[in-house]
């Protein structure tokens, strides 16, 4: 098949039968990783609660069966093992994770979130035995947390290796990580439409159907298989609820604002916790063992917080526990989930989410029953609402949420209700709260998504990057023979006329000073600078951003703008040239397709030295010089300097990895940064001698 063959079918590289293709690997290593890990946890809880016997008995009753009820586990065990076994997985995990893959630290989806958007989804291959293995450790060992994070995490770093071997452009990679954490949604939820609507919704981020399709195709591959090992059935069995007639919207709506409040809760709560273990005076690595020894504490009186916790979910759903007891499992879980994570532990928020979901919805159904029995449904189908509700408020991510319950029952009665609680549950979250579960542990590190939502890059510009601090000023009283000198001599497109007292009266327009210069001779002795001002039509200060200034400039038809102090409008601060806008925004369009295009690159400075561009070129990634720390970049001028583009700074983050973005020319430089630099291999080389 020739070149040109091989385009039209879309064979070639990076083409759509090409990604169909990538896609149905990904689905199958995503459902084959998703049904390792399940059988790992399986192993580790039977090891640890059970010992060898247990081990054995996995093998024997079906090595894919669910684990069994940790609060019969528990129960069989003496007080002191039921303390110490989540202590010592931590003890194992914290290391595991701490002098191995750090970023397996935790539930997973923000980092797959920051490999996306920032490195152009490069990660690690590491991370997939890393956070397979220390997720089912702490799982296993009865962390309070859920497998569907990790199974995120694990499938997009399947995903993102092959990606990485097979070479493809950025936005193809990015779209096969996607492909990866929908594989894994997919099968261990056995959600095949909600996997890829997660993926798109949360973990991507984008809608266009060149994205849509393949991540879709993963999904259905990924299910199938997993059907075949893990059988197709739903993860909860519910009884056949009915709603109580439509009134009853108003109820779920309740829910929905109830559970809108405990998602929010939830999400403040996870990282004060986290920031709390950070304080302690401990290694980093010991602490996820400090924070199993106190899951053991609660889970004494506790044990339904232990693992995942869907048995407990079950009961709620089918309004076994008492009012009492759901209340206090709502706050047992947030405390106990929120110091698994915190303290290092490995493992996701997703089952937590629907366990507090599950508590609230059942706690408030209860008393629905008890003061409205006549006009209120089983407190089963409030707990089953409020799990997609709080879902919705943790993630900010409704319409995953909504599909998630359905997938989850496979009732399609359900529907109304969650839809309802759900949107309801998500507004006021985002009220309470700009970020997500996922996106606050990204804003914490410095990494804004948000910001670049508007395609419009001059709106996250803004004037005071890019002032000319000397523009061309003459005084009012200046003769014409001062005025027409400046103009030759100053390089301005407009002269700002000011008064004695330095205040800004007008500008005087080149296209006004063509008739004068005509009559010079006779007015040359007549007229002074104040008789040609007129009033700017057009002033910025350093606070509006550059999309503005772009408009003033088409609307006003003029190539130079004054910048006035924003207290004192008549305050002459300097200007800004329309050309100056322009290159401001060639330079962040090419930072930003930098940012996603090299990662690959960046990808393969992690592990040698110096990559060479050809002609003499190389990108190498040093540790900012001494000379460098607390000077901007704008200041150090490498670019002038030596010839040197930084195109990536990486800044020490408090979980011990590094965070990486784009600088611009206000970043300072900070002791232990390190700069990705392109440029001549001398001049990088010299720069890294330093």
């Amino acid at each position: 098949m020739d070149g040109n063959l091989r385009n039209i079918v879309g064979w070639r590289r990076g083409g759509h039968l090409f990604m169909i293709g990538v896609a149905i690997i990904c689905g199958l290593a995503g459902a084959f990783g998703a049904v390792v890990f399940r059988l790992l946890i399986r192993i580790f809880q039977a090891l640890f609660f059970e010992g060898a016997d247990g081990v054995v008995a996995v093998f024997e009753e079906g090595m894919l069966a669910e684990a069994g009820d940790p609060r019969e586990v528990a129960g069989h065990l003496d007080a002191w093992r039921v303390v110490l076994i989540p202590a010592i997985g931590g003890l194992i995990v914290g290391p595991l994770v701490w002098f191995l893959a750090r970023e397996a630290k935790g539930h997973g989806v923000p980092e797959v979130i920051e490999a996306i958007a920032v490195r152009g989804g490069v990660m690690r291959p590491r991370v997939v035995a890393v956070k397979t293995l220390a997720s089912a450790i702490s799982i296993g060992t009865g962390g309070s947390v859920g497998r569907e994070g990790p199974i995120v995490q694990i499938g997009s770093a399947i995903g993102s290796v092959l990606g990485q071997w097979l070479k493809v452009p950025t936005r193809q990679l990015r779209t096969i990580v996607g492909c990866g954490a929908a594989a894994g949604i997919a099968a261990t939820f056995n959600a095949p439409i909600a996997g890829a609507l997660f993926a798109v919704e949360v973990v991507v981020g984008d809608f266009a159907v060149t994205q849509f399709s393949p991540i879709v195709i993963s999904a259905v591959v990924a299910t199938v298989v997993s059907r075949y090992f893990l059988g197709n059935t739903p993860a909860f069995s519910v009884p056949e609820y009915e709603v109580g007639g439509p009134l009853e919207l108003l109820p779920f709506m309740v829910v929905g604002l109830a559970a809108g409040i405990v998602g929010t809760i939830f999400v403040k709560f996870l990282y004060r916790t986290e920031d709390a273990f950070g304080k302690i005076p401990i290694p980093e690595w010991s602490k996820a063992s400090l924070g199993g020894l106190l899951i053991g504490g609660i889970a004494l009186q506790f044990p339904h917080i232990l693992g995942v916790g869907y048995s407990t979910i079950g009961d709620a759903l089918t309004g076994q526990l008492s009012i009492t007891m759901l209340g206090l499992l709502l706050g047992m879980k947030l405390l106990a989930t929120s110091i698994t994570i915190g303290s290092g532990g490995s493992g996701g928020i997703f089952a937590p989410s629907l366990f507090l979901g599950a508590m609230t919805g059942g706690f408030f159904g209860k008393i629905m029953n008890e003061w409205f029995p006549n006009f209120s449904s089983d407190s089963g189908l409030y707990a089953l609402v409020s799990m997609g509700a709080v879902v919705a408020a943790t993630t900010h991510a409704p319409l995953s949420a909504i599909i998630i319950i359905f997938e989850l029952t496979q009732e399609i009665d359900v529907i109304p209700p969650v839809m309802a609680a759900a949107v309801v549950s998500s507004t006021l979250a985002m009220l309470l709260s700009r970020d997500s579960i996922y996106t606050m542990k990204l804003t914490r590190r410095g990494i804004d998504l948000k910001k670049d939502d508007d395609p419009n890059v001059l709106k996250s510009m803004f004037v005071r990057e890019i002032v000319d601090e000397d523009p061309g000023v003459v005084l009012a009283s200046a003769r014409l023979d001062e005025v027409l000198t400046q103009v030759v001599e100053g390089g301005h497109n407009e002269l700002f006329v000011v008064n004695e007292a330095g205040e800004l009266l007008g500008a005087i327009h080149f296209s006004e000073l063509r008739r004068v210069i005509m009559e010079q001779d006779a007015l040359r002795g007549v007229i002074v600078a104040g008789d040609l001002v007129e009033a700017p039509r057009a002033r910025v200060t350093p606070e509006d951003d550059l999309a503005l200034a772009m408009q003033l400039f088409s609307n006003h038809h003029v190539e130079e703008v004054p910048v006035v102090d924003p207290e004192d409008p008549r305050k002459l601060i300097g200007s800004i040239l329309q050309r100056d806008v322009i290159a401001a925004y060639s330079r962040e369009v090419m930072r930003r397709d930098l940012a996603g295009g090299i990662g690959s690159t960046v990808a393969v400075v992690d592990r040698v030295h110096q990559v060479d561009l050809g002609g003499g070129f190389v990108v190498q990634e040093v540790i900012a010089p001494r000379e460098f720390v607390d000077k901007t970049l704008a200041q150090l001028d490498l670019r002038a300097q030596h010839g040197v583009q930084v195109l990536l700074l990486r800044t020490p983050s408090e979980d011990g990895g590094r965070t990486i973005r784009v600088p611009g020319p206000h970043d300072v430089v900070a002791a232990g940064d390190r700069l990705v630099l392109a440029g001549p291999k001398d001049a990088v080389d010299t720069i890294a001698g330093r």
